[in-house]
């Protein structure tokens, strides 16, 4: 007696498909990255006919990054703003405010891109990265505006843990709800996003509690008392502040979490089946609920951080200018949901916010208005292009000339 089985022709994997799965997913991070900016060129070519090389290269001057080489060359000759500054340290020093915005932004969506990834290991989208960003804040200013004679250290430590305990509540309810009800996650965050955002907008308008007692005629919060502002750690007022390093100790803690721990190995196994995972003693809805609470602890935290490390205060303007819960989807898409991906991910799109920003970017060369929407452009195409992984592959084969893997019967005989 036999039956007929099919197994492949060739059981190893071709030579450019095991190139590409060795990558670790990092080809299709670069190519989309590549193609992001060159679809962005054809825009800026279309839209008002300039070359999007001096447009791109205007952009880069305008983050700082400039300054990282600026011991050995003169940075002018580097982003072409040699007819901008009289002297070279005058280049160096607006390139090294210019870093420090950079990396500013780069620390809020690092934490930002972790509260995404984290849930994405679970299996779950959390879309409500901006609300529960928007908590932390609310939180933060509450405590960063009273207690004024607690000691420094005090003061930061409670602000920062609040701000993520409230995050992580308020994403908490998002995981309650797919455990409990099957209320899919997607839906609950963003409709807990439009929740807290008119919270906020509440909290600080003419009137609400966390309007300031001195300026009532202006819709803005109290400023943070001083023993609650974060350590500089380079630059002045507004410089590069301590939660930078917080920032890297939680891509730290995300890595070891999720990677070294029995928790992160029940979620991870949650995310990839469910019920195998259950058949498997773990706890699914368990998994859920700390997967997304964890996860809104990470924004609640970046909404701390940026409110005690350099903004000081917030308003209702700020509220809906706010839109750094949202770049951190792309963040975590584009960095594969891993520590150094989410890293580099972070600095990609904090350098593309601050070198399109009105104050960094020459006017001769592009219109700062218009940078910032080629900014969104390309955050856009990055979030269309990031699921490209079949799409690589089968341009790899077709430049290859390989064939698609062919079965063929075997007999296996009883």
């Amino acid at each position: 007696m036999s039956q007929v089985d099919t197994a492949p022709v060739d059981e190893a994997p071709t030579v450019a498909v095991g190139r590409y799965q060795q990558a670790g997913g990092f080809l299709t991070a670069l190519i989309t990255t590549l193609l992001a900016f060159l679809v962005g060129g054809l825009v800026v070519v279309a839209t008002t006919g300039r070359n999007p090389l001096p447009v791109y290269r205007g952009i880069f001057d305008g983050t700082g990054l400039t300054w990282l080489i600026h011991p050995l060359v003169d940075v002018r000759t580097i982003g072409g703003t040699h007819d901008l500054y009289r002297t070279e340290a005058d280049a160096v020093a607006v390139a090294a405010i210019s870093l420090q915005q950079t990396l500013i932004l780069t620390t809020t969506l690092i934490l930002t891109g972790l509260a995404v990834a984290f849930a994405f290991r679970a299996g779950l989208f959390n879309i409500g990265g901006q609300g529960q960003y928007l908590i932390g804040i609310m939180v933060a200013v509450g405590i960063g505006t009273s207690f004024a004679g607690m000691p420094r250290g005090l003061h930061v430590l409670l602000g920062l843990v609040c701000a993520a305990l409230a995050g992580a509540l308020w994403a908490g309810i998002a995981g309650l709800m797919r455990a409990t009800v099957g209320a899919h996650e997607v839906i609950t965050t963003i409709m807990l996003n439009w929740i807290a955002y008119w919270i906020a907008s509440y909290a600080f308008s003419l009137g609400g509690p966390l309007q300031s007692d001195t300026q009532t005629s202006v819709p803005i919060s109290n400023d943070v008392v001083d023993s609650a502002k974060l350590h500089v750690l380079w630059g002045g007022l507004q410089g590069l502040h301590i939660g930078f390093l917080l920032a890297l100790g939680a891509l730290a803690a995300f890595w070891a979490l999720i990677n070294r721990s029995t928790l992160g190995f029940g979620m991870r196994a949650v995310g990839h089946n469910p019920e195998a995972a259950r058949y498997g003693g773990i706890s699914v809805g368990r998994s859920y609920f700390l997967a997304m609470a964890i996860a809104g602890g990470f924004a609640g935290l970046a909404g701390a951080v940026d409110l005690l490390g350099w903004q000081h205060r917030y308003g209702v303007s700020d509220v809906q200018g706010a839109e750094l819960g949202f770049v951190g989807i792309a963040v975590a898409l584009l960095g594969r949901n891993t520590a150094f991906g989410i890293l580099c991910s972070s600095l990609l799109f904090g350098a593309l916010l601050t070198g399109a920003n009105t104050r960094n970017l020459d006017p001769s060369i592009f219109d700062p208005e218009l940078a910032g929407n080629l900014t969104l452009i390309i955050q856009g195409l990055v979030v269309l292009f990031v699921g490209a992984d079949l799409l690589v592959i089968s341009i790899w084969r077709a430049r290859r000339r390989l064939p698609l893997p062919r079965r063929r019967p075997r007999e296996v005989r009883a």
